[in-house]
């Protein structure tokens, strides 16, 4: 069964920091490329970060540059997103998604995503 499972979100204080985990089973993660995406209450989904499937290439939203860091694991067929310096907007449920097939950036399709993880930032 292909499968994407979002883990690691929950509460952080301003400035704190969450590592955000997508695992894949069913396929090898690693042949393609996969993007973070977040949907906060009212809002519309937006694109956060995307990392190629070698991870050679890696790519930011305006928003998050310089404070989130996407990287992966495709021997543990894993994708991470570190978040430092968190800020009250960057509370959202955040998804990992991939396109079959796919090996650069940007995700297009969402072939498969997960049921997303939760953030908070709050003090």
């Amino acid at each position: 069964q292909v499968q994407l499972v979002e883990s690691g979100g929950g509460l952080a204080q301003p400035g704190g920091s969450l590592r955000l985990s997508c695992a894949a089973s069913g396929f090898t993660l690693g042949l393609n490329a996969v993007g973070w995406f977040r949907q906060a209450p009212g809002k519309e989904r937006e694109g956060v970060s995307c990392i190629t499937s070698r991870g050679i290439n890696t790519y930011y939203a305006a928003s998050v540059k310089g404070r989130f860091t996407i990287s992966r694991d495709n021997d543990k067929n894993t994708v991470y997103l570190q978040m430092n310096s968190l800020k009250s907007e960057d509370a959202a449920t955040y998804y990992c998604a991939t396109d079959r097939g796919r090996t650069n950036c940007p995700v297009l399709r969402m072939d498969y995503w997960g049921k997303g993880t939760l953030v908070n930032v709050s003090s």
